[in-house]
């Protein structure tokens, strides 16, 4: 019965491929379970099987409790501690203590038991095998074949017991699927499931476009051409930047390949999805224009405050610039990562024409000069008030109608314009009164809450959103006194949780 034993494990072992030890624990729980059943559950049992002989050996075991514990419930499976030290002396609360009782033998029964104990053992490591083997292949393209398909989605062989599942949202809308087919998919997670790991996989992911042209583009996988981000909509039409390291390569040509063959061999995994090679430019609005290909962009104005950007395109061309359902404008909105306005020649016109007029209402209202003299700021390219009074008096004497008697001027009033402002606004903020709330602070003085409310600092909630460096500014201010009152307006945010120390 012993050689029986060490023949379960070596068996096992060779042809699930787990660790031996793995397998002596599922048969020491077997065993440990047959010998419960025969004392009909009332006793807890612990087996030890010696790993080179087979031969095994059977306790009978007790937890220990203190003596003055409440928790006992099971007498025959548990002792206090004035119990236990009979047993062993060395015992200690909520350690064990045992004593040899006969085992059972390894026969029909026990050898049931431990197959079921064994199946379910070798499953759990399994599973944990497929974790760590797949859990650092996030973002890799796997390969697989298909086992089958249903409503949710299909199922992938990747080989050693591995199952990866790509959810219906991420197949290519339309894209036909059959059992037995091979097919290739971007692994996006690894996540551990009661009924076994899940590998979630996905088609219509970006990045599974790039990993495809690394397979057939060899100067990637060489670092001569870089790739730099895509843009899909899956099954119809995808953007792919790319970018030289080597001066004398095409990184366009290369991705394209001779006579295309290479876009077309990642077009034909993708169920015919268009692919545009995307050539990657250091300039932004360069590089909108290349992303909107194949449209020919007329003008193009860059905001980058809100970036983003106002493309100007011949009306005839307008419907090929958007595309259908604005299909070719998301796709380079989410290439380039700017958001992108696009309008025919005479809306833009229309528009940069309105928003110049407003810049020169708002130099003639401000620096009091007429219309001619706005205009030509306008068009020099001059937006607001801070540029005309910082800009190196230089920039404006290169301006041909102005002499240095009009830039002086035109310098001056805009910073007193500045100046206006800036005194207006400190007026503004040291008329502010302090809050009650603020001023019947714990702490707090009429005088300090005067001097928070000029900074802005007008309530309790004001204050508590204040770091300690903010308020030392203050003279007379100590950071003592800063932090403990800073900790006294932020009091009523513990009010139902235990005050910070």
């Amino acid at each position: 019965m012993n050689k029986d034993i060490l023949n379960v494990v070596d068996v096992v072992s060779n042809e699930k491929g787990v660790d031996k030890e793995i397998i002596f624990d599922a048969l020491e729980a077997a065993l440990a379970s047959a010998t419960r059943k025969r004392h009909g559950d009332a006793i807890d049992a612990r087996v030890a099987i010696d790993r080179s002989t087979g031969d095994y050996e059977t306790f009978q075991q007790w937890k220990v409790f203190a003596d003055d514990s409440k928790e006992l419930e099971f007498p025959d499976k548990e002792l206090r501690m004035i119990d236990a030290v009979e047993i062993n002396p060395a015992a200690q609360p909520g350690g064990y203590v045992e004593v040899p009782i006969e085992s059972v033998d390894f026969g029909r029964i026990a050898a049931q038991t431990a197959k079921q104990v064994i199946v379910q053992k070798v499953r759990e490591a399994e599973r944990r095998k497929v974790v760590e083997e797949f859990s650092g292949r996030v973002g890799q393209l796997l390969s697989g074949v298909v086992k089958r398909v249903d409503r949710n989605g299909t199922y992938l062989d990747l080989g050693g017991n591995a199952e990866g599942f790509i959810p219906r949202e991420n197949m290519i809308p339309r894209e036909p699927v059959r059992t037995s087919d091979r097919m290739k998919a971007i692994l996006r997670e690894v996540r551990s499931e009661p009924r076994g790991p899940q590998l979630f996989m996905s088609r219509t992911a970006p990045q599974f476009l790039i990993e495809l042209m690394k397979i057939e583009v060899p100067e990637v996988g060489q670092g001569l051409i870089e790739i730099l981000g895509a843009a899909r909509d899956a099954g119809l039409r995808a953007k792919i930047a790319v970018r030289s390291n080597d001066p004398r390569i095409d990184p366009v040509g290369a991705c394209v390949g001779m006579r295309g063959s290479r876009v077309t061999a990642v077009s034909n995994e993708i169920a015919g999805e268009r692919v545009d090679i995307i050539p990657w430019d250091e300039n932004n609005a360069q590089f909108v224009i290349n992303a909107m290909s194949p449209a020919e962009v007329s003008s193009i104005v860059v905001d980058e405050e809100s970036h983003s950007m106002d493309i100007a395109v011949a009306e005839d061309k307008l419907s090929q610039a958007i595309g259908r359902g604005g299909q070719n404008i998301r796709l380079a909105s989410e290439l380039t990562g700017w958001e992108l306005n696009v309008m025919s020649e005479a809306a833009a016109e229309q528009k940069s024409e309105s928003e110049a007029r407003v810049v020169v209402e708002l130099f003639m209202n401000q620096l009091d000069v007429d219309e001619d003299v706005a205009l030509i700021l306008v068009q020099e390219g001059f937006s607001t008030i801070e540029e005309i009074a910082y800009v190196p008096a230089a920039e404006l004497l290169a301006v041909e109608e102005f002499d240095q008697q009009i830039v002086d001027e035109l310098r001056s009033r805009a910073r007193d314009i500045l100046l206006t402002q800036a005194i207006a606004s400190e007026e503004t903020a040291d008329s502010r009164e302090p809050a009650e709330d603020l001023v019947t602070l714990d702490g707090m003085d009429d005088d300090l809450a005067g001097m928070l409310a000029s900074r802005g600092i007008v309530t309790r909630e004001d204050l508590a959103e204040q770091a300690v460096d903010d308020l030392l500014e203050i003279d007379g201010l100590s950071s003592q006194r800063a932090a403990s009152l800073i900790m006294a307006a932020r009091a009523h945010w513990f009010s139902d949780e235990e005050a910070p120390a």
